[in-house]
């Protein structure tokens, strides 16, 4: 979800409209106790008897719903990252750590209060990388919400310790300009270090951390033998002629990116960045290159995410018109905005561009009191085709193939009932990513959904196994 540009960063100017009331919940503890999922209340946000409608190939296999104290509707269940059989889920109010050995049976592990915005996260070793872009008191899991206007609050990156995914540990942080509203976890060459690109956004005159011109994102480095020890080592400037100045229509002015994919195999990188879809040479790790910079006046009002196919040869942008708190998935928007857009990678290595091909939206009309639009989703390992499984906030889940570039379509899905049919209030899949032989979901309201896909043109990638699974930091398959 985009942030807005004045920077009173509870939701977005167009979620700020349709949900009041919203606030973090205090912190308690950066590591609660451990005993597994009976310490927590089963309390159930979501109606409980909201109807299921699906294609015959998926199957529901388990939903967890969101629990204590993350159980309120201002708790937004987000992004998510994998090791092994724990899934690590991202909360505007800390994270949740789910055991999902048995995907039928998915059981909380411990959760985590430590506020601080969306709560991006990614994964590497034994270290959980946590973004904080809401201003606060300070970098503890203690702090409490200060005014974005104070010069002494803190937003950035905190590190963890999960050697025992039962009790994460604080290990450090670090500042970061403008907070960190996604973050993209980028391998070095060596192995003794990863990269974490920051991107942020949203600079006023008025907030003393946050000066513009913004369009820039942060390079932060971490030594994995020592992350006590991360380091600011680079904040380049992409858009030295200030990228998309914004239209009237409703396209987001460029200040910063709001998320970034990295293909390392190919040293490739694709920004979203707000009026602008960038491609990136990112073999200097410490000096990322801009080298293609497409916009779409015409459909794409704000530039969300990346998601390359596993050749490198092409990308797909999301575009999260309304800043994912609007119902842009009915009739009256149409088509072609709040869409993905398909775009083939012609050329290669320094002349790599982007050349448009298609619109990809989900077929089905949803109500004016869902909030849907094109959000988090990942490739489904599948060699010699391309498919991806996607999040559309309450428009569910849709699972469709571009191995056609210019004529997607959409081959499973699975989509609640409204979360409130008489007002509109934010809900549904936050991500949906497919991993080690499932779709997993998170829910803003819903809490952890797991899917069986059962298609013969995707059951290869059942046999696909990873140990680690950032969905930003795409690997290469073969099955």
């Amino acid at each position: 979800m985009p942030k807005p540009t004045g920077r009173r960063r509870a939701l977005g100017a167009a979620i700020g409209a349709l949900v009041l009331g919203l606030s973090l919940a205090p912190a308690t503890a950066a590591t609660p106790p451990s005993d597994g999922p009976e310490q927590y209340s089963a309390q159930q946000v979501a109606p409980p008897n909201s109807e299921i409608d699906k294609s015959e190939n998926v199957d529901h296999v388990a939903n967890l719903p969101k629990q204590a104290p993350f159980n309120t509707l201002e708790a937004y269940g987000t992004d998510i990252a994998f090791k092994q059989n724990i899934a690590y889920v991202g909360n505007y109010d800390g994270f949740v750590v789910y055991d999902i050995a048995n995907p039928k049976k998915p059981r909380i592990v411990t959760q985590v209060q430590c506020p601080g915005g969306q709560g991006d996260m990614s994964v590497s070793g034994n270290l959980l990388f946590v973004s904080t872009d809401y201003p606060r008191s300070n970098n503890t899991c203690t702090s409490e919400a200060t005014d974005a206007a104070d010069p002494n609050g803190w937003e950035g990156m905190k590190v963890f310790d999960i050697s025992d995914p039962a009790k994460p540990r604080y290990v450090s942080a670090i500042a970061t300009d403008c907070g960190s509203h996604t973050h993209t976890l980028v391998p070095d060459k060596t192995g003794e270090s990863v990269y974490l690109y920051v991107s942020s956004y949203g600079p006023k005159a008025e907030f003393p951390n946050c000066q513009p011109p913004h369009d820039k994102i942060s390079i932060i480095k971490v030594p994995l033998a020592d992350p006590a020890a991360p380091e600011l080592v680079n904040a380049p400037v992409l858009f030295p002629d200030g990228g998309n100045p914004g239209q009237p229509d409703g396209v987001r002015e460029t200040t910063g990116c709001h998320d970034i994919t990295v293909f390392p195999s190919k040293d490739l990188a694709a920004g979203a960045c707000m009026g602008d879809g960038v491609l990136f040479d990112i073999s200097d790790r410490e000096n990322p290159r801009v080298i293609n910079q497409v916009r779409d006046d015409t459909n794409f009002a704000f530039w969300h995410s990346a998601t390359f196919n596993n050749e490198g040869t092409k990308v797909i942008f999301t575009d999260e018109l309304g800043g994912g708190g609007a119902a842009t998935c009915n009739e009256a928007t149409g088509p072609t905005r709040g869409a993905n857009g398909i775009y083939d990678i012609t050329g290669s290595g320094a002349d790599s561009k982007l050349a448009f091909k298609s619109y990809y939206k989900i077929p089905r009309h949803q109500a004016d009191t869902e909030n849907c639009v094109a959000h988090n989703g990942s490739l489904i390992p599948v060699a010699g085709g391309d498919f991806m499984v996607q999040a559309w906030y309450q428009g569910g889940i849709s699972v469709f193939d571009f191995t056609d570039s210019a004529n997607p379509k959409e081959i499973a899905y699975f989509d609640r009932s409204t979360f409130n049919p008489n007002e509109l209030q934010v809900a549904g899949s936050w991500s949906a990513y497919y991993y080690n032989g499932h779709i997993y979901s998170s829910g803003i309201q819903e809490g952890l959904d797991v899917l069986d896909l059962r298609d013969k043109r995707t059951d290869s990638a059942k046999h696909v196994r990873y140990e680690e699974f950032n969905p930003q930091t795409q690997p290469v398959y073969q099955n």
